[in-house]
């Protein structure tokens, strides 16, 4: 294994994406804010003579998205609270995920050639050697499927929900997660071993062939330019959804999460919280997208067009 290391950590050396980026400086900042654009997809529902937002973001993020445009930032300060899938600027929900996501000792009695492919992996990713070894294998391919953005200026950091949450803790506002911890891992990571080791074998094919890169890149261009269209036909172009697994897994972590986070956004309108929800992109699209499902619930559902 260390042979095996020495290569792809010798090229990474020479072949790195950027360095993840420190806090940004006042110049960059004021810089960022003054270039602030409208991206993402928006809705306005309303009912019961009040209206909430439901926002459409991606989990990557660059530095000049870091700030909302006009119209975005308008439906964000008529808004009293920010719903996220899950607040990771919340220091209990972050450590949760930390401890949820840690490998069982079962969950890591892979065959040498996978333990090789995912070290490889993370030695194009200029990840130090080992960094990722506690946390369950698969979590470790999704982990290294986000970092192959970088490549491509895109940064976890700067994801929008941890931006949306960064300022919304800053200025006081409540931040709620839409759901828990439990509940999205369920989704990330089957039960059934096998099933399990067919997403890893999977995960780790599509960051080979760089089909993951490619993915990303497109997605983070389609919400940059509001092409929810595009994003509609995700499927044809992802190169992620070749088998009938593929579609299942790509149907659990997107469709069978609608209906929860749509009830709880409900509640908290409900509840009489003027709601400001940032949920991933995808979630907006397929045969139970958000919108839809807010509609069937009573919600008059408008789409607030985003001029970039």
């Amino acid at each position: 294994m260390l042979a095996m290391l020495q290569g792809p950590a010798a090229l990474a050396s020479t072949d790195c994406p950027p360095p993840p980026p420190g806090s940004p400086t006042p110049q960059q900042l004021e810089a960022s804010q003054a270039a602030a654009k409208d991206r993402g997809f928006l809705w306005r529902i309303t009912r019961d003579g009040a209206s909430s937002y439901l926002y459409g973001t991606i989990h990557l993020g660059r530095l000049e998205w870091v700030f909302p445009g006009p119209t975005v930032r308008a439906a964000l300060q008529a808004s009293d609270t920010l719903a996220v899938e899950l607040d990771l600027t919340d220091p209990a929900v972050a450590q949760a995920m930390r401890g949820s996501i840690a490998a069982q000792p079962d969950a890591l009695l892979l065959p040498h050639t996978v333990q090789r492919r995912l070290a490889r992996q993370a030695a194009v990713a200029c990840l130090p050697e080992g960094l990722l070894d506690q946390q369950h294998p698969l979590m470790q391919a999704i982990t290294l499927t986000v970092l192959a953005g970088r490549r491509d200026g895109l940064e976890p950091s700067f994801a929008q929900e941890i931006v949306l949450g960064e300022a919304a803790r800053a200025a006081g506002a409540r931040i709620v997660s839409l759901e828990t911890v439990q509940q999205q891992l369920a989704a990330l990571i089957p039960r059934e071993e096998l099933r399990a080791r067919e997403m890893l074998e999977r995960t780790l094919q599509q960051l080979e062939s760089g089909a993951a890169r490619r993915a990303i890149a497109r997605l983070a261009d389609a919400w940059a330019g509001g092409r929810l269209n595009e994003l509609e036909q995700y499927e044809k172009w992802c190169e992620c959804v070749l088998t009938p697994q593929d579609r299942d897994f790509l149907k659990r972590v997107n469709d069978d999460r609608n209906p929860g986070l749509a009830r709880r956004i409900d509640a908290l309108h409900s509840s009489g919280r003027r709601v400001f929800a940032a949920v991933g992109a995808l979630h907006m699209t397929g045969y139970r997208a958000l919108p839809e499902l807010l509609a069937q619930r009573g919600f008059t559902v408008e789409r607030i067009a985003l001029l970039p």
